[in-house]
């Protein structure tokens, strides 16, 4: 059970080691933001490349159907990486060995939604993947296995992400079979450490230049490239997509030169990649030529 492109390096590695997989579900096909073309998951386009059956619930709430034929798959195991829906308890009982969920964070830290952005924004030194059974509290279950991997400060949503991704591709198939035999110990998590991982807002974005520089740094790193990192000026949204830590002390939200290099709490901001409202994705000196944004400008809610 998954679907964005996190899940698929994991679902190739099972079938590639030769595991059955009797069925994939994902969550159904979206339409795009501009017509009315219907896309499919990630998962959903490796498991047709792979001649895997698929499945789209819009939901497996009291969904009869999905329960009686997950009931007589007679499964040995479940495997859930970012599906994005709740499994009901009537569900968690329909395989031999349970349902085994891959999350990205070293639990009980960033329990729910958003565990890559999230820890990318708190400036982590650290994250990884634990290898957990499903219960009905979300991101609750006891944790077998926690590998971790270091958050390098020019790691983004992207980056972390398939690094993470091809971790938990390698570690589950080093464990599955650990998991099929009973051979894994599952230990309860210290629920008094619990922190969530909230889903992610855009208004999230707003660029507050009253933080630090590496605090807007690494905001727009976890959020890129979707909902993105952003400021207004003169009535338009400007997201950055990259920038760098510079040495420039001056009053937050003031652009101190004309490379569009902006004072921060501490240090400054140099904008490397920009895009403006319904424009594309610009280096900094491309967009510099047409800018109107200029050597003092006040990026501060302008």
């Amino acid at each position: 059970m998954g679907t964005p492109m996190f899940a698929v390096p994991i679902l190739k590695k099972l079938y590639q080691n030769g595991y059955q997989v009797s069925v994939v579900y994902t969550q159904p096909p979206k339409k795009s933001n501009r017509g009315q073309q219907l896309n499919i998951s990630p998962v959903q386009g490796i498991s047709e490349t792979l001649g895997i059956d698929v499945r789209s619930p819009i939901s497996l709430n009291e969904n009869k159907e999905e329960i009686n034929f997950i009931k007589n798959l007679d499964a040995d195991l479940a495997i859930v990486v970012a599906y994005g829906q709740i499994i009901p308890k009537e569900i968690l009982s329909l395989t031999k060995k349970g349902f085994i969920n891959i999350h990205a964070s070293l639990l009980p830290k960033w329990r729910g939604a958003a565990p890559i952005q999230r820890s990318i924004i708190n400036l982590d030194k650290e994250t990884g993947i634990s290898i957990m059974r499903i219960i009905e509290e979300l991101d609750a279950g006891p944790v077998s296995k926690k590998y971790k991997i270091s958050i390098s400060d020019n790691d983004n949503f992207l980056t972390l992400s398939e690094k993470l991704s091809h971790l938990a591709s390698e570690k589950l198939s080093e464990d599955i079979d650990d998991i099929l035999e009973d051979r894994l110990i599952f230990k309860d998590q210290n629920n008094s450490e619990a922190t969530y991982a909230k889903k992610i807002l855009k208004s999230e974005g707003k660029i507050d230049w009253n933080e630090t520089g590496e605090q807007i740094i690494r905001k727009i790193n976890g959020l890129n490239p979707i909902p993105g990192a952003w400021f207004i000026y003169s009535g338009k949204r400007y997201k950055i997509l990259r920038g760098e830590l510079g040495n420039k002390k001056g009053i937050p939200g003031i652009v101190s030169n004309d490379n569009l290099e902006v004072f921060c709490k501490e240090n400054s901001l140099k904008i490397v990649e920009i895009q403006k409202e319904g424009k594309k994705i610009q280096k900094i000196n491309e967009f510099l030529l047409g800018s109107k944004i200029k050597i003092g400008s006040n990026l501060n809610n302008a």
